[in-house]
């Protein structure tokens, strides 16, 4: 997906759609935030009120007490001051690999939009920092594994928390470097965090929301690309359009499942007639395609809606209603993301069916094995995509093999005080894997297809000008990228790079 420079994205109270946020993955994005007088005021409302609690000697979690299994523990108005730092210095505790700067552009937006509900007890003076992290494009660097998605993830968030105070490390100008000097050298002053303040930006599921934004449209996206490959390896076949009806699809009327049989429809519309095998019924993988893949196309909707309602929460502990000066103390992006893995691995399953068709003779309908473009001469020592055909097997069952629900895996934590956790940020990390190995075994099966189309136009099977103008534009770019495979040459440089154009959602396939 394309995004233009330079574009704003304006912030306060008012609803965010999934569009908005996922805008911030381009560091070209400027964020800018409501200065108005009522937002300003009811952001600052919350933390007045909490410091007037405060000084009145009120029992409020995480502020006057300690955090978790500890909130029986007293703590003094004076140690107060210092929770904040505690908070974030304890849970410094994460491991694995780091989030990327784009998702982590995504995290400090996701917060930042539940920070502007005005009930987390922050300060304005708050919400302006992160602002400035996102505009100066200093990125708190967030290791992937120690959540546990309860009441979110503390672990991650810390970095986060740490980074506005001028601690820990952080992306800058292509680099890692001290936050301090990174802060420094664009004048942001360190914030000294108040009461509830590392609270509020670390009790949140700001990280498994950023990843799940991000794993909805590249699965969006491959549900496309899946019923333009299921095209062109349906002409590469010989394959019957029919398999395609219109009125096949209207009496089994899934919304979904119609409209991927309408792209595939209008991808096989064409001048002339296409190569056609003469198989009565062809393959689940082919003429069923539009059943697998419309089970992902119709439950997008719901992914959508849900992942939204999560982005535009309050989701820390405790809430702050300033306007009644009362506190309140309270998984379904854990759902999505183990629902969603498995949508995405069935795609996997399904590009790995098309591709062994493709490069079976028992099966591909007079296509040369392993779908090699040798000269006949020396054909017997080529061998084209086999050892393709093996990897995408692989990629598959490794997709197949996450699909087991992260969920199901709550650990009891906090002395049992959390004893029913999410596991939400494993769901979205296994969810991001799986997308990542489905684009693989995507990216390979997209070359096959058209490797399949090739042989038949040079075959003299198929016309070019029988192909629609969408279809002969989007081959010409791929075999820009991809030259036709003549004599047997590595693909694992190809195909890394028609993956990552697919993450990059390089193609507008159907508007």
């Amino acid at each position: 997906m394309n995004q233009t420079m330079e574009q704003t994205v304006y912030l306060n109270s008012d609803r965010v759609n999934l569009e908005s946020i996922n805008q911030f993955s381009n560091d070209k994005v400027h964020c800018q935030l409501s200065d108005q007088e009522g937002f300003v005021n009811h952001i600052n409302q919350g933390a007045d009120f909490l410091q007037k609690t405060l000084t009145d000697k009120g029992i409020i979690y995480g502020v006057t007490t300690g955090f978790g299994d500890s909130c029986d523990v007293a703590v003094s108005e004076a140690l107060a001051m210092q929770m904040p730092k505690n908070l974030y210095t304890f849970h410094g505790c994460g491991t694995g690999r780091f989030l990327s700067p784009a998702q982590s552009r995504m995290v400090l937006a996701v917060r930042l939009v539940s920070l502007c509900q005005g009930v987390s007890g922050v300060r304005y003076e708050l919400l302006q920092q992160l602002v400035s992290l996102l505009n100066h494009n200093i990125l708190p660097i967030i290791p992937e594994e120690g959540s546990v998605g309860a009441s979110g993830d503390l672990t991650p968030l810390s970095y986060v928390a740490a980074v506005l105070c001028g601690e820990r490390e952080v992306y800058y100008q292509g680099e890692v470097c001290n936050a301090k000097d990174a802060l420094r050298d664009v004048g942001i002053i360190p914030l000294q965090l108040k009461p509830k303040e590392g609270l509020a930006i670390m009790n949140g599921t700001a990280v498994m929301t950023a990843l799940g934004i991000e794993a909805f449209f590249r699965a969006q996206y491959l549900a496309q690309l899946n019923a333009r490959i299921t095209a062109l390896a349906s002409i590469a076949l010989g394959s019957s359009p029919s398999h395609f009806d219109e009125f096949l699809f209207s009496v089994k009327p899934h919304p979904g499942q119609q409209q991927v049989a309408a792209w595939i429809r209008d991808d096989l519309q064409s001048g002339g007639t296409l190569f056609d095998a003469g198989r009565l019924q062809e393959r689940y993988s082919i003429r069923c395609a539009p059943h697998v893949i419309g089970v992902l196309q119709d439950i997008l909707p719901w992914y959508k809606n849900t992942l939204e309602n999560e982005l535009n929460s309050a989701n820390d502990n405790p809430i702050i209603n300033a306007d009644a000066e009362t506190i309140h103390h309270g998984g379904h992006i854990a759902f999505v993301m183990d629902s969603l893995k498995n949508n995405v691995a069935n795609l996997s399953d399904l590009m790995d069916r098309q591709m062994a068709l493709l490069v079976d003779v028992k099966f591909n309908h007079g296509l040369p094995r392993n779908l090699t473009g040798a000269e006949s001469s020396v054909q017997a020592i080529n061998h084209g995509f086999k050892a393709v055909q093996i990897a995408c097997s692989a990629w598959t069952a490794e997709a197949l093999k996450l699909t087991m629900p992260a969920s199901v895996f709550s650990r009891s934590t906090e002395s049992h005080n959390q004893d029913k956790v999410s596991m939400g940020t494993i769901a979205a990390r296994d969810c991001l894997r799986v997308l990542e190995l489905t684009e693989q075994t995507t990216a390979a099966t997209l070359m096959a297809a058209i490797q399949g189309v090739q042989i038949r136009v040079r075959q003299g099977e198929l016309k070019w000008e029988h192909l629609g103008s969408s279809l002969q534009t989007f081959i010409s770019d791929v075999e820009q990228k991809v030259p036709f495979l003549t004599e047997d040459r590595a693909l694992d440089q190809e195909i890394k790079q028609v993956a990552k154009l697919i993450r990059q959602q390089h193609w507008n396939l159907y508007g």
